[in-house]
């Protein structure tokens, strides 16, 4: 028996959905009967590829996603249903594009060199109207809302919903809040290796939304769904450990700035690719045109943005790209909430790789507050102002695209182009407004 058609007959499962992540975040899938399982987990379940964001035409042949039994998840909303993840292949070779592919290619690489990557994301949503036009608490409007106790409460039925789901599935959810915009929230489980967390990361979202339809609401991730209030992050806490997950590598005292918060000179080879790589890395970490209006941000109604506009690391600092809040790992809080869960993983894993294999230098360790003093940094590089900006910063990123996979790097910076002009050519009103009668 097949581990799937196993799983059904334990748990009583009617239907798997077979699901892939596309280029752009979308969650794909097909409903397969258990009775159906055994074949679909040999063979994979057919997709034409052409009709998804892949870089594939309709004369290619068809795309089998193929599900990882390992990684089956049931969903607790609706048990007879189970969600697995699903690794795309095309005439018998893994498709080089696929998100979850180029991930498991990088996970090995890092294997190779006795490495084991585990990390922990912030996702941060909204939740807004059905229609989503506006945040659905219409008594959610403080100036500083953030952990807003009231606030919390009047969403409770939703946000205890999906941490009961969270703690039935074994995750380790340990707080929740009310975030720094009205009408946002942060849920927080236990980091795992890359993999694990890409996985529960695409199932998070496709689970919080879902409860949210059910309360009828609608739950976003977008960077930047509401003018004047803080944008979604999906901020990454990052730390690499020898192949039995016992010893953290990042454990250390290099000396210098990078041993006082607490880094080995792994991590700060790690960190420096990272920082080496920061313009580039945003095509990834903030992949749509909108997720520039969270990164380059004018104030918030709250006073801040809490997101970063130029490549720079500190130590316990929330105004920096990259803070180093403990001994043994960094987070990256340069990620919006588009980010595509497994390329989050794998840009993070690529650009850390090469840190390594180069001895690549964070640069200096900068303690101020970029908010208010931020202009007098002199020589530290800024991110991109808009998408174009970061798509040319990754096309001109040799070091890592060869990393993430040249097949997969020519698709997504293809496909990114034609968003782009996509958008360039669409008519706004505000063109309208401020120059129809030039």
């Amino acid at each position: 028996m097949s581990k799937l058609a196993d799983f059904a007959a334990k748990t009583g499962v009617k239907y798997f959905m077979i699901s892939y992540t596309d280029l752009f975040g979308g969650q794909r899938a097909k409903l397969v009967p258990a009775q159906a399982v055994a074949d679909m987990e040999e063979d994979g379940a057919g997709f034409a590829g052409f009709a998804t964001w892949l870089d594939l035409t309709p004369a290619h042949p068809d795309m089998l996603a193929v599900p990882d039994p390992d990684a089956v998840i049931q969903l607790p909303w609706k048990p007879e249903v189970a969600w697995v993840p699903a690794d795309c292949v095309m005439e018998g070779e893994p498709v080089e594009q696929a998100p979850r592919n180029v991930l498991k290619k990088l996970v090995a690489e890092a294997k190779a060199e006795g490495l084991r990557v585990k990390t922990g994301i912030e996702a941060e949503f909204f939740l807004l109207t059905p229609e989503g036009d506006q945040i659905s608490d219409p008594f959610d409007t403080a100036d500083k809302p953030c952990y807003d106790q009231q606030a919390v409460m009047r969403r409770y039925d939703v946000i205890a919903e999906v941490c009961d789901y969270m703690l039935d599935l074994g995750w380790g959810p340990y707080q929740n809040d009310h975030e720094d915009a009205n009408g946002q929230f942060e849920m927080n489980w236990e980091f795992a290796d890359a993999l694990v967390t890409a996985d529960r990361h695409s199932f998070f979202k496709f689970m919080v939304k879902s409860v949210a339809e059910k309360h009828g609401l609608r739950a976003t991730f977008m960077p930047k769904p509401i003018a004047g209030l803080t944008g979604n992050g999906c901020h990454a806490h990052i730390s690499v450990w020898d192949l039995e997950g016992k010893t953290n590598a990042f454990v250390g005292n290099a000396g210098g700035e990078i041993g006082e918060v607490g880094l080995s000179e792994q991590g700060g080879h790690f960190l420096g690719g990272i920082m080496k790589h920061a313009e580039a890395l945003a095509a990834i970490t903030n992949p749509t045109v909108n997720s520039y209006k969270r990164i380059n941000a004018p104030r918030t109604l709250s006073g801040a943005t809490w997101a970063p506009n130029t490549v720079t690391w500190t130590g316990n600092n929330r105004t920096h790209m990259v803070r180093v809040p403990g001994s043994g790992r960094f987070e990256l809080r340069l990620p919006d909430g588009a980010v595509n869960p497994y390329l989050l993983q794998a840009v993070i894993i690529a650009a850390g790789l090469s840190g390594l294999r180069t001895k690549a230098d964070p640069g200096p360790r900068y303690d101020i507050d970029m908010y208010a003093e931020g202009h007098k940094i002199e020589g530290a590089p800024k991110l991109p102002l808009n998408m174009l900006d970061a798509i040319r910063a990754l096309e001109a990123d040799d070091e890592l695209t060869a990393m993430l996979g040249d097949a997969f790097a020519a698709s997504f910076i293809k496909m990114k182009h034609q968003e782009w002009n996509s958008f360039v050519s669409h008519f706004s009103r505000w063109e309208k407004e401020h120059t129809l009668d030039i």
